[in-house]
């Protein structure tokens, strides 16, 4: 399912198609909730999924709402409303992924939702350049316009300092939302012990396990 949301918008060529895709799969998963799936695999598969999980419906629905927006071809006008897509679409998915593993924590969702955001200011800008030889920007605006960079400088490929820094700054967003998981979950095991360093749990694995195997993978660094 999570292909097919992602490829409806680089695979049409009117927005009401898009419109019409979106509808199907938020129709779907409707019906996959109600015990009446729609006779396609994906879909199938899916039910089988959340009746062996007992995933929740509202990330389905969050990441159909977002994709859904996302069809205009528009610019984000800041890095928070990049953030918020990232949210509802790669955040969410890894909530659902920790339900599929059994962990159902404030504390890793939490951490989830840094790691969410992270992975899609990375797709953002890592996007670039394929949006660029399509004559599409959809870097943040208020950057942009903070460094004197138009969306022209980046469709005709120029590598300016004031470009480059631009990146930096998108780039330094993303590294924060890491930063600050891993810190989040050391703190948050150092305050269950009452601050006491030389605490044997402190020496544990990380909690987290499952999210940094999900990064790791996604990053292809086995």
């Amino acid at each position: 399912m999570w292909n097919w949301l992602r490829q409806i918008k680089d695979s049409i060529t009117q927005k009401t198609t898009g419109l019409m895709r979106m509808q199907f799969w938020r129709e779907a998963v409707e019906d996959i909730y109600c015990d009446n799936p729609p006779h396609q695999p994906v879909a199938t598969e899916l039910w089988r999924a959340v009746k062996r999980h007992n995933l929740t419906k509202m990330w389905f629905m969050k990441i159909i709402d977002e994709r859904e927006k996302n069809l205009d071809d528009r610019a984000y006008r800041n890095i928070q409303e990049l953030e918020t897509y990232a949210e509802n679409t790669q955040s969410a998915l890894l909530y659902l992924t920790l339900e599929m593993l059994g962990v159902r924590d404030i504390h890793a969702d939490h951490a989830a939702s840094h790691i969410g955001k992270a992975q899609g200011i990375v797709t953002c800008l890592r996007a670039t350049p394929y949006h660029s030889t399509r004559q599409k920007v959809f870097l943040p605006m208020d950057i942009c316009m903070l460094h004197g960079v138009s969306q022209e400088d980046f469709i005709r490929g120029k590598q300016e300092k004031n470009v480059r820094d631009v990146i930096y700054d998108i780039a330094s967003q993303a590294h924060i939302h890491l930063e600050h998981v891993a810190l989040d979950d050391f703190l948050h095991n150092m305050q269950k012990v009452d601050f006491n360093i030389f605490h044997p749990s402190l020496q544990k694995k990380s909690t987290l396990l499952p999210l940094h195997l999900y990064i790791r993978s996604w990053r292809k660094t086995y």
